[in-house]
């Protein structure tokens, strides 16, 4: 039985995970953690979990954690850049579900996160974790950077066009759509039903963070070719779900 742990536990990534985890036969989830919501029973904070586990908040820092094989982070940049290093020093597995370890250009990680505080021996050692591409180095992998939700959906629709060379990798226009609770769980005006309800708004058209990881990944795919991207995403009125075209 795998033991594995969550930090950042009540976002909507964080309990989608508790949840996956909960259901596998070979998982158990040992410990769950939240700064804000330490003490509190997940059950009580996540009614739909209620009755399914008996798991209640810990902090960040709680023993428990060392105890596991692997540690999922489901926290916002630069948490899991800063800490993930302790934990592998102890030969624990850990997966960041976060953007600390998606991209490989330092420079880059600055100026689409806005922090500096990069870990070069980190980056090197981890895994960019989509199984389509990567499946026997994430196998063997002690440190593995989740790819981003749009990402994910452009890059397994292109990896085969890519390979047969059946694009012009000069011109490739990308248009997506996201459901709302990809902007997370904190209040935010723009997210209210009166704001997104029968409506259809592009977002991050000057520059998304998912940007910069498509063309990396896209290169890679096409042996380090150049990539010409154009990619603009969308925010429709549904709760979660996403479509590129």
């Amino acid at each position: 039985m795998i033991k594995a742990g969550i930090i950042g536990g009540t976002g909507y990534t964080g309990v989608e995970l508790l949840r996956l985890l909960h259901n596998h036969a070979q998982v158990e989830v040992i410990a769950i953690s939240s700064r804000s919501e330490a003490g509190q029973l997940v059950g009580e904070f996540f009614p739909s979990l209620a009755g399914q586990t008996d798991l209640a908040f810990t902090a960040p820092n709680d023993v428990i954690l060392d105890k596991c094989d692997v540690v999922f982070f489901a926290t916002p940049h630069g948490v899991a850049m800063e800490t993930a290093g302790t934990f592998i020093d102890k030969g624990i597995k850990v997966i960041d579900l976060g953007p600390d370890f998606r991209l490989r250009d330092k420079d880059e990680y600055a100026q689409w996160y806005g922090l500096e505080n990069f870990q070069d021996d980190l980056l090197a050692s981890s895994v960019y974790g989509l199984s389509e591409i990567n499946r026997e180095q994430i196998k063997e992998a002690q440190l593995i950077g989740n790819p981003g939700c749009f990402p994910t959906t452009v890059l397994l629709a292109l990896k085969p066009l890519i390979e047969k060379n059946l694009i012009d990798l000069s011109n490739i226009i990308v248009d997506s759509k996201t459901g709302v609770s990809g902007a997370g769980r904190g209040a935010n005006q723009a997210m209210l039903l009166c704001e997104t309800s029968e409506s259809v708004k592009a977002y991050g058209v000057s520059g998304h963070r998912h940007y910069p990881e498509i063309k990396q990944e896209l290169s890679l795919l096409a042996g380090g070719k150049p990539i010409g991207l154009t990619f603009v995403p969308h925010l429709v009125p549904m709760i979660r779900g996403m479509e590129s075209t």
